[in-house]
């Protein structure tokens, strides 16, 4: 089975690698098959199918988009898409002036508790006026040592129901789902053990997504989950007929939750999401 890295992020979301860099890192990490997956955002599609290109890998396009279910905030990834799709770039575009609106409400908060600069110091660390994130504020009041770590700094303030967290009525899933289509690409459920779900809300998820036209799920996301849990996946992949996705969620070095392509191997018995890229060339 080739190396398939297909969840990771850049500078045009809230990763920490130019999109050049990352497809050099995935090259170096025997990456076969890669997407640049970034938050509500295109941005980053032409650099990094470019470099993948000049290095042989085999490009998918990709995205990550926020979406809300059940009055959650649930993350579909959608791979192999027309990226100049009208309805896909607008919807895009919708969640990005939600994201600027949360930074700026997320910032008040924050100062509240005490910090300063916030709005203007997560903007240096992001380089770049649009698609602020929860990481680029943790990661600016770290380097100015107003908190001591990242994770301190969600588990404390910014993470989901948190004093400074922000919720946010972001597109709903069937609507990004029916983009993703609309534009050629295949819609996967991000990371499905991530959002804290009780068993019976999971299947309610799953067949929610499975029924707006979802095809996948992700089987391997990071290096955040056991063996056990992979397995687990598995067999939801066989039992409701999804194909699998496998990716690193890879952010910056050293993070701890995997490295890209460096994570574990699909189950054998799953039909890889790949598989229908693969078989076009």
């Amino acid at each position: 089975m080739p190396n398939a890295d297909l969840h990771c992020h850049s500078t045009a979301s809230d990763g920490v690698l130019e999109p050049r860099m990352l497809a050099l890192r995935a090259h170096h990490n025997g990456v076969q098959i890669w997407s640049l997956t970034d938050h509500d955002t295109l941005q980053g599609q032409l650099e990094a199918a470019t470099a993948a290109t000049e290095l042989g890998i085999d490009y998918v396009s990709g995205v990550e988009i926020s979406t809300l279910f059940a009055g959650r905030t649930i993350h579909i990834v959608g791979l192999g898409f027309d990226v100049t799709d009208i309805g896909l770039n607008r919807l895009l575009d919708d969640n990005r002036a939600l994201r600027d609106e949360r930074a700026k409400l997320m910032a008040q908060k924050l100062e509240t508790q005490g910090f300063t600069g916030v709005l203007e110091g997560a903007l240096r660390v992001a380089g770049s006026p649009t698609n602020l994130a929860r990481p680029h504020f943790a990661r600016y009041l770290v380097e100015s040592g107003q908190a001591d770590t990242v994770q301190g700094v969600f588990e404390r303030w910014l993470g989901d129901g948190k004093s400074c967290f922000i919720a946010t009525d972001w597109v709903s899933m069937g609507a990004a789902i029916a983009a993703i289509r609309a534009a050629g690409g295949t819609a996967v459920l991000a990371h499905p053990l991530a959002y804290g779900l009780k068993p019976w809300e999971l299947d309610v998820l799953l067949t929610a997504f499975q029924q707006a036209g979802g095809e996948a799920i992700e089987v391997v996301s990071g290096a955040r989950l056991s063996r056990s849990e992979i397995e687990q996946l598995a067999s939801t992949a066989v039992e409701m007929q999804f194909t699998a996705s496998r990716g690193s969620d890879f952010h910056q070095p050293e993070e701890g939750d995997g490295d890209l392509g460096l994570v574990p191997n699909l189950p054998r018995q799953l039909r890889p999401v790949w598989h229908k890229w693969l078989t076009k060339k």
